[in-house]
């Protein structure tokens, strides 16, 4: 920590810094005149636990606050609460604009207050400068486009950095503005979704044909670049089994170059049944050997580094056990997959649990997916504590459109008008609004 002369002030001040602008200047130059400033630099970690991956990494960011004007010392600030490291600084005075008064940061805010009571310090606030932030700027920024290679690279640094990634299906361009522009407040904190699920499912229902491998790669491309020249956000794919492996070469070129993250691939061969039928219908799982031969081959092909293959184990869906399922986990990972995702149709969670639980005994690990379609009671809160890094709502948009269209349908039909049917409508001036530029 930074030594303290006599009578010599410290003030400290908490940021995140991605998106540098006179606001930022602002607050240093204010902090400059009470003493010799610190500056508590959010990790990556911290960043993405509450908003967006940050654009500039840790060290970056702290090189750029670093060479600022006014500016004695950068450490890094590991949560968004400052208590760990105003009980190390002890500083003097805390600067922070006066935005933190209200919303999601006034908790924050009074922590910061009873702490700096315990040795005397003050909190200086002065007015934030209106018009203007960073969350803003970078929004702004991004709306304008992301590249193929940008979008790649963010899926992979959101599996490092969040505590847990939340992928919603999208299924053409309007459910993914859906995905990209819904939020809430959780517990005092913004949610988001981190990216979109293209799911074969969903994407053939939404084309009126079965989920039988009948909507074509083609035919998926192009409902994955619509979605893609709309949003911004991370997609994950569902390729299906990948097809032979020669195909799968092709496949997985064809998604890097749109600027897909992630292909996930399950471990069966044959015709395509859905993996909820389960043993109800024929479904064949692919030997060991053969898929981490279509896994190798298919990261041989790709050209960027951040892309990844995502292994689906289908063995608690053909009830071949745990023990076949860990098997199956350890070879992929050879194999060079960069995830797994375990499967099952259960409505309990309790075999999910228990594979994860042997999971984490691997000496070598990359980041396990779940599914929660038919154990969907759990909340993401457990997943993370089993050691699950990425949660897919592979269906739930789909599912809950189709009823609200039946419904609208059928009332326009009893009633032979439209009124009845309003109350369910978004209004056209809404929808409008959804679409951008389109004002």
């Amino acid at each position: 920590m930074m030594r303290r002369s006599v009578g010599e002030k410290i003030v400290y001040v908490g940021m995140s810094a991605d998106f540098i602008h006179h606001g930022h200047i602002n607050i240093i130059s204010t902090a400059r005149k009470l003493g010799k400033v610190v500056v508590g630099l959010l990790t990556d970690e911290a960043i993405a636990s509450y908003k967006r991956v940050p654009i500039l990494t840790f060290e970056q960011r702290k090189q750029i606050i670093e060479n600022l004007a006014g500016v004695d010392k950068v450490i890094p600030q590991k949560t968004l609460d400052y208590v760990e490291n105003l009980k190390k600084v002890k500083p003097d005075f805390v600067v922070h604009g006066d935005d933190w008064k209200t919303g999601v940061q006034r908790e924050t805010r009074e922590r910061v207050i009873r702490v700096l009571k315990e040795w005397g310090g003050k909190l200086v606030e002065p007015r934030y400068t209106s018009g203007i932030s960073s969350t803003q700027l970078i929004n702004s920024s991004i709306r304008e486009g992301v590249s193929p290679s940008y979008r790649i690279r963010e899926f992979r640094r959101m599996l490092e950095l969040k505590p847990i990634v939340r992928i919603m299906e999208a299924h053409n361009g309007l459910t993914g503005l859906i995905i990209e522009k819904t939020n809430v407040q959780r517990r005092g904190r913004l949610v988001t979704f981190d990216g979109m699920w293209e799911s074969s499912l969903t994407d053939s229902a939404s084309k009126g044909k079965p989920d039988t491998s009948a909507v074509d790669v083609t035919s998926r491309l192009q409902t994955i670049e619509q979605i893609l020249e709309v949003t911004t956000k991370p997609l994950v794919v569902d390729g299906d089994n990948g097809g032979v492996p020669e195909h799968f070469v092709f496949t997985v070129k064809s998604l890097e170059r749109l600027g897909v993250s992630a292909v996930v691939i399950e471990d069966k061969i044959g015709i395509k049944r859905n993996s909820l039928f389960g043993t109800d219908v024929d479904q064949t799982q692919d030997s060991i050997e053969a898929f981490c031969e279509k896994i190798n081959r298919g990261k041989k092909a790709q050209v960027e580094t951040d892309f990844m293959i995502i292994a689906r184990i289908e063995s608690l869906i053909l009830k071949q056990g745990i023990a076949d399922a860990l098997k199956r986990a350890k070879n992929y990972i050879k194999a060079g997959a960069d995830g797994i995702l375990i499967h099952s149709k259960e409505k309990t969670p309790d075999e999910i649990f228990e594979f994860c639980k042997e999971y984490q005994k691997f000496e070598y690990k990359v980041p396990l997916t779940v599914v929660p379609s038919t154990f969907s009671s759990v909340r993401e809160e457990e997943f993370e504590k089993a050691g699950v890094r990425m949660v897919i709502y592979a269906n739930q948009l789909l599912r809950s459109a189709y009823p609200a269209m039946q419904n609208t349908a059928e009332l326009i039909l009893k009633n032979g008008r439209a009124q009845e049917a309003d109350e369910l409508c978004l209004p056209i001036g809404e929808v409008i609004k959804l679409i951008p530029d389109s004002q």
